[in-house]
Formats: structure tokens, C-alpha cells, sequence
């Protein structure tokens, strides 16, 4: 007779001879995925902030097969919760979780190959599915120089402190000086021009896609030298003398790899052989893929984070690169800052926009947030020259 552990036991099934502790395993959806996030300190139903509290019962089957879209949208829908979706979120993407359930991001990455996601036509979508969601929206989540792109918070402490600090830094590694001509590529509602204007007294255009950015930030210029077009950055050159400096800030992520040529080839076009210009925009650390698939529905159509190596390629064409700042963990707290500011104003746009909205909104800002704290994505701030600055090109501290 087989002696067999008095724990474990033996069972046969056919000529199938398997333990109790083999009968025990969790073969289900279910199973599978609380031994996934298990290995990111992530239990089902546990009370961790982080932890995940199951709603639906569909809820594993609906990830394991739909992956990063399965996961945002079953969240929309209140199949799950948790106390802490940023501290959730953090845990994936240090565990790389992200990577072993990928199901969309092969389509994704197909779709992104094989089509210019990015075109002059299919450039107008973004701004109308979530630029021109409202500027009241906006105004209350922002600061109030309503600017949409990461603060700096090296010597901050408020988001007003940190964004004011960003666009100054912006301003001094161009040089900026009275009488100076800048160009905005994706100028949102204004902020850096008016910063630039006021403080740095340039003249300034801005080149947007968004008619209620454009409509509002005409409204709040004043007095001020700043002029706002409605138009793709394909389709602009300047009639004037060139630009004595260009600045592209948040924009470059909807531009797409088929595209950046054609964008730094715009961009040297308008620029004074002298000038200066500086891109501002997250990044991913690897090239290749496509854009997120839960993202690139819900929040920004035919969006593409560029890879460093995708942008100095490109950029070396007609630039030298002449300095790279990366502040990524800054984008962290700059989310934070809006998460906490959009929760409080919730109340105001309930009925406007509704729960669903609600979840998918807060959803997005702590997701992003989380991926800047796992420094999955970056933010870098790059300083572009035509030809060499003469001597070397300094930053300025």
C-alpha cells in the first residue's frame, strides 16, 4: 500500500493519480486572478487601502480577457472598488503586472503600425472628445491659470505654486527677453503664453484644436500680445519673420510616430536660425506599442507616448539636442493635486455628467498618477537648437 503524506492524501481519477492539495488548486478566472495580484501584495477582499473588493462575479473573466480595457471599464461599471486606486495601481505596474495581461495591446500596436491614428483629419478628435468637455469643468480642477500639464514642484508646495514655477522654468530655459516672437504648439487655454507676455514681455501665437480653448483663452488674454489659431500644426507657417522661440507643452503626445517629422519639420520651419525650441512631453521607456486601450477610448483618441530614442531620431533631423530634463515624479503630485481638486467640485457637474463619468474620471487621473510614481511613464522637458548654441547652452537653475 502507498504511504501518502496524512495531510495531502491520494485520489485517482481514471489512470489520473493527483493530490487533495493538486484537487484544492483554484482553477477559475476568479482563482486565477487573486494569485495574479497576489504578486503584487494585492488580496481580493482584503483590507489593505489597496486591496480590491469584487462586485461582480464577472469581474476576473471580464480582465483576463479584455486586460487594461476590461479593467477601466468594469470599474466604470461598479464591478469593483477599492479605498485606494492610485496605491492599486502602483502595485501593478511595479509588479509588471501590466505585461502579463495584455490582452488589446497587440491590436493596439497593430492598428498604430498599419494606420496614421494621428492624421490631419482624425486630429480634431481629441480635442472635441475631451478638451471641449466644458472649461467650467476644467477651470475648477486646474489652477487658475488653467494650465493642463505637469507642475513643477521642485521648491513647491501647492499646485498654484508648482505651475507657476513650470512655466517660469519654460520661459528661462528659452531665454525669453522683451520683443521676442514665441510660438505655441498646442497652447490649451493660454497659460504659458500670458505667463510669457506678462512676465517675459514677448508677443505671442498659439496653435490649438480645441475651438473652447481657443474661444476661452482669447477671452482672458486682456490687453495682452497673444494670438490664438484654430488650426492643425501641419497646416501653419508663419507669414511674418520666423519665430525667435517655439515651445510645444503637453501637445506632442497626440502627434504619433508617423507624424514627427512632419511636426519637427514644422517646427524648423517657423524658427529663427538663432532661436530656440523647447518640447515638453511624457514619454514611455521602451519604443514600440500602441497607446493604452482603456485611454485611447475613453480619455484621448489616437493618442502615442513617444520613447526618447523615437524623439531624438526624429528631433536630430533638424535640431541638436541640446538639453533633456526629466521631472517625471513631478506629474505624480501635479495628478494628485487635480484628483483632489476635481472630487471637490463633483457635486456641481453630477447630474451633467454622471456617475459613470464620475468613476471613469477619477479613474484616469489616479491611473496616470500611479504610473508617474512606478516612473512607468516620464516627463521630459527637451531644449532644441537649429545649428549649436554658440559657446554651449546652459540650464538655468
Amino acid at each position: 500500500m502507498a504511504m501518502t503524506h496524512p495531510e495531502i492524501g491520494e485520489r485517482h481519477l481514471g489512470n489520473s493519480t493527483f493530490s487533495a492539495r493538486t484537487a484544492k488548486y483554484d482553477h477559475s478566472a476568479t482563482g486565477a486572478l487573486k494569485r495574479l495580484l497576489a504578486e503584487a501584495d494585492i488580496a481580493i477582499n482584503g483590507d489593505k487601502p489597496w486591496d480590491i473588493e469584487i462586485k461582480n462575479d464577472g469581474l476576473a473573466d471580464r480582465i483576463l480577457a479584455q486586460g487594461s480595457l476590461g479593467l477601466g471599464e468594469s470599474y466604470m461599471d461598479g464591478w469593483w472598488e477599492t479605498r485606494s486606486l492610485d496605491g492599486f495601481f502602483t502595485r501593478v505596474l511595479k509588479a509588471k503586472l501590466d505585461q502579463k495581461v495584455t490582452a488589446g495591446l497587440a491590436l493596439q500596436s497593430l492598428r498604430a503600425k498599419l494606420f496614421n491614428l494621428q492624421s490631419a483629419r482624425r486630429s480634431w478628435q481629441v480635442g472635441q472628445a475631451h478638451y471641449d468637455l466644458g472649461n467650467d469643468f476644467f477651470a475648477v480642477m486646474l489652477d487658475s491659470r488653467m494650465t493642463y500639464t505637469c507642475g513643477y514642484w521642485a521648491n513647491a508646495t501647492t499646485l498654484e505654486e508648482a505651475q507657476a514655477a513650470k512655466l517660469d522654468l519654460i520661459c528661462r530655459k528659452l531665454g525669453l527677453k522683451p520683443g521676442m516672437r514665441l510660438l505655441d504648439i498646442g497652447c490649451g487655454w493660454g497659460s504659458l503664453m500670458k505667463f510669457a507676455a506678462e512676465n517675459y514681455g514677448v508677443s505671442c501665437v498659439g496653435l490649438t484644436i480645441s475651438k473652447e480653448q481657443a474661444e476661452f483663452g482669447r477671452e482672458r488674454m486682456g490687453e495682452f500680445p497673444v494670438e490664438f489659431i484654430l488650426t492643425d500644426y501641419r497646416s501653419f507657417t508663419t507669414e511674418g519673420p520666423k519665430f525667435d522661440r517655439i515651445a510645444s507643452v503637453g501637445m506632442f503626445e497626440h502627434v504619433g510616430t508617423k507624424n514627427y517629422a512632419a511636426f519637427f519639420d514644422m517646427a524648423r520651419r517657423n524658427l529663427a536660425d538663432d532661436g530656440l525650441f523647447l518640447l515638453h512631453s511624457i514619454g514611455k521607456n521602451h519604443a514600440g506599442g500602441g497607446n493604452d486601450p482603456w485611454i485611447d477610448r475613453y480619455i484621448f483618441p489616437n493618442g502615442e507616448l513617444p520613447a526618447l530614442e523615437e524623439i531624438a531620431v526624429r528631433a536630430e533631423k533638424s535640431f541638436i539636442v541640446e538639453d533633456v530634463h526629466n521631472f517625471g515624479a513631478d506629474y505624480d503630485k501635479t495628478l494628485m493635486a487635480w484628483h483632489e481638486r476635481f472630487e471637490a467640485s463633483w457635486p456641481q457637474f453630477a447630474e451633467k455628467y454622471g456617475e459613470r463619468f464620475h468613476r471613469m474620471w477619477r479613474y484616469y487621473l489616479l491611473a496616470c498618477a500611479a504610473t508617474f510614481r512606478a516612473r512607468t511613464t516620464q516627463l521630459w522637458q527637451i531644449v532644441l537648437s537649429p545649428s549649436g548654441v554658440p559657446g554651449g547652452y546652459r540650464r538655468p537653475e
